[in-house]
């Protein structure tokens, strides 16, 4: 059988522009005109023509390169820059524009705010495409790595041990300087032992001011390298990063609205996700949904407050257990005497407020009631009897609860693995990112506008299809 062979010698008549390398249907044309309809008086960027001095390129061009790379898994400023040489795509998108890598990574680090507000810009665009209704959001988080490693995470505990073994090698020093000092007066050694006294006390001065930033911020732990992560606790174990939350619109999986938070679970997001999208719709949500993970009654009753049906699962709903014999759902509470009244017939009394749990405690008020109770051992073990906790906001729970049982609630939720996971998955899979490569809040929180906006822009694209989409936001 016969072969095909190229010919690098063989003359060929090129398209006369660059215009004409790119097909009318090509991906690339959508970023480019989404990137053009975007207001950069709102994002910042102030786009003065009339500039003296040294030009700087467009604006628009380094923005458009920075979306359609991140699209295709360039994230970092080197693979950009050998893209717009080696990449037609990447040539068209600039016009031939060519900044080299620092000018490109400056460009990011200088305007993390405007990055941050794309997203924004991208889903108020949808609205006016009717894509987004904005009436049911779903929320969802997930762990990114930092820019930093785990090693260079401190905690109290830490500090004292480093600052104990460091006592203990100044002290070895000393006494091995003072045998030196008798025995080899002027030799190197004695040096080289000077030397490594003056590192370890600067070292100690280094621990004992991170243990004093600790304490004075009140944190659990700090990273000196990326003040501003935390540690997370993911599948691949423990490592230097940040929680990232998005907000997912029901009708077509839209992003509405995206956030990074320094905090290892979701507990305190719910309200907070879901007002920031409601800020950016323009109006509040009919329904808001997110995984037991954010089951923190306190978060919740700020947005049931508002008037909008939550559907959240406690822990106990989403492992699907039934209560055991003698939990508390078997107990009756009494709201005339605020008490309880157990299965047998005795009262459980109010006895104090525990602030640290936003809770009421209520105990037995002879603890020979339960010990001469026939299930006593299997109701409670404890010496004092049995006693129950009662949030402040308990009957938010109850109601919440009974209206995560609901028929159309649970349909709502089904739908939320769906719609609000596939961002992530794209995010990780597709855009092939395992960790943030800029340091803080405002540089994590631009990086995960701009993965957001590409999530979004494939969805517009696969639903409107690239000419449709180009004509309407033209419009």
């Amino acid at each position: 059988m016969a072969y095909r062979y190229g010919e690098r010698s063989q003359l060929d008549f090129f398209p006369p522009t660059i215009e004409e390398y790119v097909a009318s249907d090509d991906p690339v044309r959508a970023y480019d005109a989404f990137v053009n309809n975007l207001d950069f008086d709102e994002l910042g960027i102030i786009l003065d023509h009339n500039k003296t001095g040294n030009p700087q390129y467009d604006p628009k061009a380094m923005l458009k390169l920075f979306l359609y790379g991140t699209s295709y898994g360039f994230r970092s400023a080197r693979k950009l820059e050998r893209a717009i040489y080696h990449n037609i795509s990447f040539i068209w998108l600039t016009g031939g524009l060519k900044p080299d890598y620092k000018t490109i990574s400056e460009f990011r680090r200088n305007n993390k705010s405007a990055l941050k507000g794309i997203i924004k810009q991208c889903a108020r665009m949808c609205i006016k495409l009717n894509l987004i209704d904005g009436n049911t959001f779903f929320v969802d988080g997930t762990k990114i790595r930092g820019n930093a490693s785990i090693k260079n995470t401190w905690t109290a505990k830490k500090c004292d041990k480093y600052i104990k073994s460091i006592d203990k090698r100044i002290n070895a020093i000393l006494d091995e300087c003072e045998t030196t000092d008798n025995e080899e007066q002027n030799q190197q050694s004695l040096v080289k032992m000077d030397k490594e006294l003056k590192d370890q006390k600067v070292l100690k001065t280094k621990v004992e001011s991170i243990l004093k930033e600790l304490k004075e911020n009140e944190k659990k732990s700090i990273n000196t390298v990326d003040p501003e992560c935390t540690r997370i606790n993911s599948v691949q174990g423990s490592n230097a990063g940040y929680n990232a939350q998005t907000v997912v619109d029901e009708k077509h999986g839209l992003i509405v609205n995206t956030d990074v938070v320094s905090e290892n679970n979701d507990v305190n997001q719910f309200a907070n996700q879901i007002n920031q999208a409601n800020e950016t719709t323009g109006k509040k949500c009919k329904t808001a949904c997110a995984d037991s993970g954010y089951a923190n009654t306190d978060e919740l009753k700020k947005i049931d407050d508002q008037k909008t049906k939550v559907i959240v699962p406690t822990q106990k709903q989403a492992s699907k257990k039934e209560p055991k014999e003698f939990d508390k759902e078997h107990f009756k509470y009494d709201a005339a005497n605020d008490s309880y009244i157990c299965p047998e017939g005795h009262r459980l009394k109010f006895k104090e407020v525990r602030k640290n749990k936003n809770a009421r405690k209520y105990k037995i008020k002879k603890s020979s009631t339960c010990h001469h109770c026939r299930y006593f051992g299997k109701c409670t073990t404890s010496k004092n009897g049995r006693s129950i906790m009662r949030l402040n906001n308990e009957e938010v729970k109850i109601k919440l609860e009974a209206q995560y049982k609901e028929p159309e609630s649970q349909k709502i939720y089904k739908l939320r693995q769906q719609k609000a996971e596939p961002p992530f998955g794209h995010i990780k899979r597709n855009l092939g990112v395992t960790s943030f490569l800029l340091r803080g809040i405002k540089g994590t929180n631009a990086e995960m506008a701009i993965m957001a906006t590409c999530y979004n822009l494939v969805r517009i694209t696969n639903i409107m299809g690239i000419p449709e989409f180009i004509e309407q936001i033209k419009a």
